[in-house]
């Protein structure tokens, strides 16, 4: 006998809780376990072991198990596939609900999980290569330096505040640190502003060697080419370039560029209903890391001439291909345009970069899958 099990794993860093179900259709699904067990992956090869005893040895089983994307990352998923289980990591945004349901418990999830992969409520998460995944954690660790050094900044800048000292010119410049260093203040305020120029230090020459590093891996051979296009667009630098690489993997795996950007969270919403139409702002379900990249990008593309090239960004794009840069550049200035557009028809900034940061992902999709011959993002 052919049986399909399913098991849903809800898991913490403390606990799993398994559950195997049977999909039946037209009829209720056969649940055969939900427990709790310590975390560990030899505990669900154990679990399914003890499965087939209790259903019978001399069925043929189709065994899948599953669990939500969280702290975990692809470890659970690594150690099963390596000892021939098939398992998939479940995207939660995607993830199939019980409306108005009131009671929340890890069995419960179990079950849900379980149900997702029996009928296809649920959209699985891309895994990505170990070099790919090294990277990405690499480029991720170096973000959260520099929201450290963005929390100092703040923290500097209160300190002075509190106690009367405003700085009216550009702030993080050589005369500003200069300032700062020149404050009058009384022994032990100054030694307090000094810890904090000393954190602000640190974090400043840690972020420039990761920098240094991260050119380093971008110039690999498997980077280095894909970091190069990429880079002829504005806003998008090596680090941004190697992130948007390592986190998004395949390409090829979008169809449309309009999806690719649905994945990264920038897809309008809606909330229709018979007659009424009603747009809402980006769903923002999807990798908010590379949505936050890329509305920082716009915020870059936002600005300046329409038709300019920087000096920075002509180096960035010498000795790419010409219909490269044509393709490039053809976005560039659509994308400037239209921002300034949206500004004119009295869009909110933040709507407009958005709008932006939509059409910029379609555009690196295009690039990215070879599409360069299109003339505008899907």
């Amino acid at each position: 006998m052919y049986r399909i099990i399913k098991i849903g794993m809800d898991v913490h860093s403390t606990n799993y809780t398994l559950c195997a179900m049977e999909p039946v259709i037209g009829a209720e699904d056969r649940i055969f376990a939900n427990i709790k067990v310590t975390p560990d992956y030899k505990n669900v090869l154990m679990f399914i072991e003890n499965l087939k005893l209790k259903l019978g040895l001399n069925d043929t089983y189709d065994i899948e198990c599953g669990y939500e994307a969280g702290c975990l990352g692809y470890s659970l998923y690594n150690q099963l596939t390596a000892a021939g289980v098939r398992c998939v990591i479940l995207a939660p945004t995607t993830m199939l609900t019980q409306q108005g349901q009131r009671i929340k418990t890890d069995a419960r999830d179990a079950v849900m999980i379980a149900q997702c992969l029996s009928y296809g409520g649920d959209h699985p998460v891309y895994i990505p290569t170990e070099e790919d995944d090294s990277v990405k954690e690499y480029l991720r660790m170096r973000d959260d330096h520099k929201l450290a050094l963005k929390k100092v900044k703040q923290q500097i800048n209160a300190f002075c505040l509190r106690h009367g000292h405003r700085y009216e010119k550009t702030k993080w410049t050589i005369a500003h640190l200069k300032w700062l260093k020149q404050l009058e203040l009384s022994a032990l305020y100054r030694e307090t502003l000094d810890e904090y120029m000393a954190s602000y230090d640190e974090q400043t020459a840690k972020i420039e060697r990761f920098d240094k590093r991260i050119e380093e891996l971008a110039s690999q051979e498997r980077y280095q080419e894909k970091v190069k296009k990429l880079g002829c667009f504005l806003g998008i630098k090596t680090h941004t370039a190697l992130s948007l690489i390592v986190e998004t993997g395949d390409f090829e795996r979008f169809a449309k560029g309009n999806v690719y950007a649905a994945y990264l969270g920038l897809a309008p919403g809606e909330r229709s209903s018979s007659d009424s139409i009603n747009r809402l702002g980006i769903t923002k379900a999807g990798n908010q890391h590379l949505r936050l990249l890329l509305i920082e990008a716009s915020g870059g593309i936002c600005k300046g001439a329409v038709g300019h090239k920087s000096k920075d960004l002509r180096q960035r794009q010498n000795g790419n291909p010409a219909d490269v840069i044509a393709y490039a550049d053809k976005a560039n200035t659509r994308l400037r345009s239209r921002y300034y557009k949206f500004i004119r028809h009295g869009k909110k900034r933040n709507v407009a970069v958005a709008a932006i940061a939509r059409e910029l992902a379609c555009f690196i999709w295009g690039m990215m899958t070879d599409h360069i011959q299109m003339q505008k993002a899907a």
